[in-house]
């Protein structure tokens, strides 16, 4: 009768139960491993035989098959290589082990039976906790991330044989103790917004975009400060909820960018990507569908610098995910969904020379106009803030303004009102996350705001978005001034917070 193990599998960043089933038929000796496995599983069928042989077992010389159901769910990975040669042990009798039902496996063999590890632990121990598997055996150098999963047993081996040692209830020869939340101490910032001198107004918006999670693009000529701003915006970041750092967790689990597995993220990312990335590094994909860097800042930020320079390929597949909140892509091994709720934060240049409105820029209005369309109508659309930033006199003795910790602790209230106003609303946690069909019922407007952004609707041919995404902005400002409701005050803040879209209307209408 054919032995079975536990091991999973993953589509985007959720798990999945695999049975790897196995059994030994008569036969000429082989090796067959079948149930929809790409290249690296079939490929596991030599690793298999060098480490049962090195472990001091026996293998069998007949007709060996796996089967890793169920089979219509495509299976990538080495993951799967303690699971099939546990199964072989059990099935050939050369382990006595009780039920192991509710044990899961996950791990690579090397040629001399060492267990390696692999990626993706978190969201595959989270699904052995769902499926209720009660134990898990990993390498020791994921145990810190798998504990990280509280309600099972945790256990990290370096060898086959140690395996087998606790399958048999044999004491380990080594420690199998583990630590978890190691103590780290934080990388000390040299960055400060304190340090930013002449753009208080600007840093008013800056504060808005953050506590909202709503999209920002700043425009300005070289050097005055677009992206030293855009670097300290981590500065001023909320801390993730548990259920934000998990996910955000998971995403990194897949893509093995997990610095220390075993310690809780609580900073929210910070993605920074130049211009000449692929729509694959930005989006994601490859042969297996890789989140890409929209999902790599999910909860987080992602800062494209001289965004108009990215192709409008790259910046225009960002329209759905940006919408949406997540992004799907398919490949031939599957199609894998990925969250990507993401504050987009972009800097670039009002003209080519970059110099626009002052006396040695000789661009065209034709030039003007065809470098200010590098960024698709949709996109600039989907861009809730749009402010100018100025040139700042360096030698003007100004004080500085408020620190990054101020900030922040601003921030943290607006953010904290939004997420008790939305907690029975799953996956919203900002006012830009909020859905159109909400809008009414959490900001409603009196008659003085509905009236004033009606008039500027009018007058700038506004779009539907456009007039919702005005409507959260106000929200968020009256959170960041601890106001219940919204205020026309508010709205007229709102409503200056678009200056490239008012200044393309009008460069577009006059004379």
């Amino acid at each position: 009768m054919a032995s079975t193990t536990k091991s999973f599998t993953l589509s985007g960043i959720e798990g999945h139960v695999v049975d790897v089933e196995t059994d030994v038929l008569s036969g000429l000796p082989s090796i067959s491993i079948v149930g929809l496995g790409d290249k690296a599983v079939k490929e596991a069928k030599e690793s298999l035989e060098a480490a049962i042989v090195h472990s001091n077992f026996i293998f069998p010389q007949q007709k060996i098959v796996f089967n890793l159901a169920p089979s219509v769910m495509k299976k990538t990975g080495t993951h799967y290589d303690l699971a099939m040669a546990v199964g072989l042990l059990i099935r050939t009798d050369q382990i006595n082990t009780p039920c192991i039902t509710d044990t899961g496996f996950i791990g690579e063999l090397s040629l001399n039976a060492s267990i390696r590890p692999v990626s993706g632990i978190l969201p595959m121990v989270i699904k052995a906790k769902e499926s209720n598997i009660k134990k898990i055996i990993v390498a020791k150098e994921n145990v810190d991330e798998a504990k990280i999963v509280k309600g099972l047993e945790i256990f990290g081996c370096s060898t086959l044989n140690e395996a087998v040692d606790l399958l048999e209830e044999r004491p380990f020869p080594f420690s199998n103790v583990y630590s978890f939340y190691r103590s780290k101490n934080k990388e000390p910032s040299y960055l400060d917004f304190s340090e930013v001198k002449g753009h208080e107004r600007l840093l008013e918006y800056i504060t808005i975009a953050v506590a909202g999670g709503h999209n920002i693009l700043l425009i300005g000529p070289p050097g005055c400060g677009k992206s030293m701003i855009a670097k300290r915006i981590p500065t001023i970041l909320p801390k993730m909820t548990e259920e934000e750092a998990l996910e955000v967790m998971r995403i990194y689990s897949v893509a093995n960018l997990l610095k220390s597995p075993g310690q809780l993220i609580t900073e929210r990312p910070f993605r920074s990507l130049h211009h000449n990335a692929s729509t694959n590094a930005l989006i994601g994909g490859g042969t297996y569908a890789l989140p890409g860097e929209i999902s790599l800042a999910h909860h987080g930020v992602l800062f494209l610098d001289e965004i108009a320079e990215f192709t409008k390929k790259s910046l225009d597949s960002m329209r759905q995910p940006l919408e949406d909140g997540s992004v799907t892509i398919s490949r031939v091994w599957g199609t894998h969904t990925y969250p990507a709720s993401f504050t987009l934060v972009g800097a670039m240049n009002p003209c080519p020379c970059g110099y626009f409105g002052q006396k040695y820029c000789r661009c065209t209005d034709y030039e003007i106009v065809s470098y200010r369309k590098k960024i698709s109508g949709p996109i600039l659309d989907r861009m809730d803030i749009q402010k100018y930033v100025g040139v700042v006199d360096f030698f003007n003795k100004q004080q500085h303004g408020k620190s990054s910790y101020d900030l922040r602790q601003d921030i943290e209230r607006a953010r904290f009102i939004q997420i008790n106003r939305y907690k029975d609303l799953p996956g919203i946690t900002s006012n830009s996350q909020l859905p159109a069909s909400l809008l009414e019922e959490f900001c409603p407007l009196d008659g003085e705001s509905q009236k004033l952004l009606l008039k500027a609707a009018e007058h700038f041919e506004y779009s539907g978005r456009t007039i919702h995404k005005y409507i959260k902005i106000a929200r968020t400002i009256a959170d960041l001034e601890g106001e219940p409701n919204i205020k026309c005050s508010h709205m007229k803040k709102s409503l200056l917070s678009r200056d490239l879209e008012k200044d393309t209307f009008a460069f577009q209408n006059r004379g």
